[in-house]
């Protein structure tokens, strides 16, 4: 593992022009359906956040680009549950990882918008769950809304630690006070999004329950 966190150091340190978009396909792959299960993104885009900290690198095209690849890999597993449907989870890659696609088939059947959303925040269901979408055919409108929201809380929410831990708490300076500003709206989002999707949940609940 810390070959590879050096190797992708030394990539930035010699490619500092192209910072964004390698960034943006760490943050891709992480969010590819299978393929995010062996990319450490939960690793390196902490450090990443201490290299914007140390001025390294600048927060917004860093962050754009991660925000786009992680949308982007969260829309591309949709599409190919959507096309492929059952017959992905007869593929081998599938079927040795039985008990995490029961898990993401589980939550999506619970808690549908609610699930892709928070979805992205846990772990190795991260890259499954938005092909399981695909695969029980969320309407693509309710999808994207949950893969945007997401993708904008989650990025910068992976960069916070290393950055924070950086820059020390108590000795944040007035020109990090829009990122911490970005991180209150972020934050606020996340509440309202997540309290729409359980309303949302609860009505539906009792409207079957009224049939």
């Amino acid at each position: 593992m810390q070959a590879y966190i050096d190797a992708f150091f030394a990539l930035i340190a010699a490619h500092q022009s192209w910072a964004g978009p390698i960034i943006g396909l760490l943050s891709f792959g992480e969010s590819l359906l299978i393929v995010g299960l062996f990319v450490p993104a939960s690793v390196l885009l902490p450090l990443t956040g201490v290299l914007i900290a140390n001025g390294s690198l600048a927060f917004l095209p860093v962050c754009i680009w991660g925000i786009a690849g992680a949308i982007a890999g969260d829309a591309v597993s949709y599409w190919l549950g959507r096309a492929y449907g059952q017959r992905l989870l007869r593929l081998d890659s599938m079927k040795r990882r039985r008990r995490l696609m029961a898990r993401a088939r589980l939550l999506f059947h619970r808690y549908g918008f609610l699930a892709v959303f928070m979805g992205r925040f846990m772990g190795a269901l991260r890259s499954l769950i938005p092909g399981m979408a695909g695969i029980m055919r969320m309407p693509q409108g309710r999808f994207q809304v949950a893969n945007i929201a997401s993708g904008i809380l989650w990025f910068p929410y992976l960069l916070m630690p290393g950055y924070l831990g950086a820059k020390g708490v108590n000795a944040l300076h007035e020109d990090t006070a829009g990122l911490i500003g970005l991180l209150a709206v972020l934050m606020i989002v996340l509440v309202l999004a997540t309290s729409i999707a359980l309303n949302r949940r609860k009505r539906r609940q009792a409207g079957r329950e009224n049939q």
